[in-house]
């Protein structure tokens, strides 16, 4: 029997998890399908259906709310009433899989993009995070595919759903900014010297093709102009807050976790994106993880150099990771091998190995 491709592996993944619920325990995410896309992204194809057989065995998800009633994409005053109501998640779903069945996904992720990237921070950033593996996906097998198209508008409408903005004086539906002084790409690329940026304002807990190699990632999707730039930025930033997981004091291995794989997932969509959109979505993802930063540091954060003696190569790594089985696990491993091919840093795979100490503590 022929290995399984990347797109038969997803597509089957995602048809049996459509219609499973979005949250399982006490608002505990469901990661199911953003961590198979990345099995089968890191050439792990063959492994999807039994990792898929597994989460649904030891996870009890919630049901999904049952639809209310249509959201008019057309007034903003309705839609605008609905970002952050996750008894509205069923009519956020349903509004985006018309909106996909109408219009090519890059101009309806391009329309709600901006409108939903203040409200990133809900959930631990897992909206943007589900949408882009959902981007992914779809842009490497194609919309025709009705599971992609379901997958894509899911994505979309958890994170509608889950909206919660950090942002001070941005109403639900407003667009960031994105000017002001301080607020230009870092010059170096290495992010900002002062990863506290963020006001730290509210808390996420109450808003809260074919298979790629086995060792390395690919590809963003197009990339001119100014998403050279922000694309670096982001590079930069995914490093920086690598090297801060693995150095920091943490009282759990996991919500820090997400200041990487946040503005990995940014970095994910941001070649897709009209240019305008680009260094708004840079400012908001760097807010976002210092925010992380002050609500889940131990301590004030002055990261020394990252110790790399018996880090193990990339590729241990994510083999690490998915003998560990933990989502969070194979997630920021992915992101580390992706990254790694992007824009090389040592501390990419020191967070990875760092993550999968912790969270194998946690699992035997």
């Amino acid at each position: 029997m022929s290995p399984l491709t990347y797109t038969d592996a997803v597509g089957g993944a995602l048809e049996r998890l459509r219609g499973v619920g979005f949250e399982h325990g006490p608002r505990f995410v469901n990661h199911a399908p953003m961590a198979a896309e990345a099995l089968a992204y890191m050439g792990y194809a063959d492994d999807v259906s039994r990792w898929v057989d597994r989460n649904l065995r030891t996870h009890t998800y919630h049901e999904v709310p049952d639809a209310r009633w249509a959201i008019d994409p057309a007034d903003p005053d309705d839609w605008r009433s609905a970002l952050g109501d996750f008894s509205r998640v069923a009519d956020w779903t349903a509004l985006f899989e018309r909106e996909l069945a109408q219009a090519p996904w890059p101009e309806v992720l391009a329309r709600w993009w901006p409108r939903l990237l203040p409200g990133m921070s809900g959930v631990l950033t897992h909206g943007v995070i589900r949408t882009a593996h959902a981007v992914r996906a779809i842009s490497r097998a194609g919309e025709e595919n009705l599971a992609y198209r379901w997958e894509l508008a899911q994505g979309l409408g958890y994170w509608a759903a889950r909206y919660a903005s950090h942002t001070h004086g941005i109403r639900p539906g407003d667009e960031y900014p994105g000017t002001g002084e301080g607020d230009e790409y870092p010059r170096t690329g290495q992010g900002d010297d002062h990863p506290r940026t963020g006001d730290g304002g509210g808390d996420p807990r109450t808003g809260s093709g074919e298979q790629g190699p086995r060792t390395g990632g690919g590809g963003q999707g197009p990339r001119t102009g100014d998403a050279d730039s922000a694309a670096t930025a982001l590079d930069g930033l995914v490093a920086e807050y690598a090297g801060i997981y693995a150095s920091a004091p943490q009282r759990h291995p996991v919500p820090l976790i997400h200041s990487i794989t946040g503005p990995a997932a940014v970095r994910l969509v941001v070649g897709h994106l009209p240019a305008a959109q680009r260094r708004p979505s840079y400012l908001v993802a760097r807010d976002v993880s210092a925010s992380m930063l002050d609500w889940f540091s131990a301590a004030p954060v002055t990261p020394p150099p990252v110790g790399l003696s018996g880090v193990p190569d990339l590729g241990e790594v994510f083999a690490t990771a998915v003998a560990i089985g933990d989502e969070h696990a194979i997630k920021l491993a992915e992101v580390a091998v992706r990254h790694q091919a992007l824009a090389p840093d040592p501390r990419l795979a020191a967070a990875a190995h760092a993550a999968n100490q912790g969270l194998a503590r946690f699992r035997r």
